[in-house]
């Protein structure tokens, strides 16, 4: 399926946010996710279904000072 990541497109088979983060290299990494500009906690990527056509954005807190 289709969707978009970060503002790029992106071609992905796994059916739920988890899998399709699994699937772009973001799998163990503590990061906060988004779906169709709605968060998505940790605790329910799995269950979370993705469609065609979803704007998925992934932030990785930074640090710095």
């Amino acid at each position: 399926m289709r969707i978009t990541l970060n503002g790029t497109a992106a071609e992905v088979e796994g059916t739920t946010l988890s899998a399709a983060l699994d699937e772009m290299g973001y799998g163990g990494a503590r990061v906060a996710t988004a779906v169709n500009e709605t968060f998505v906690p940790a605790t329910g990527r799995a269950d979370h279904a993705l469609r065609d056509g979803d704007r998925v954005e992934v932030l990785a807190p930074r640090q710095g000072g």
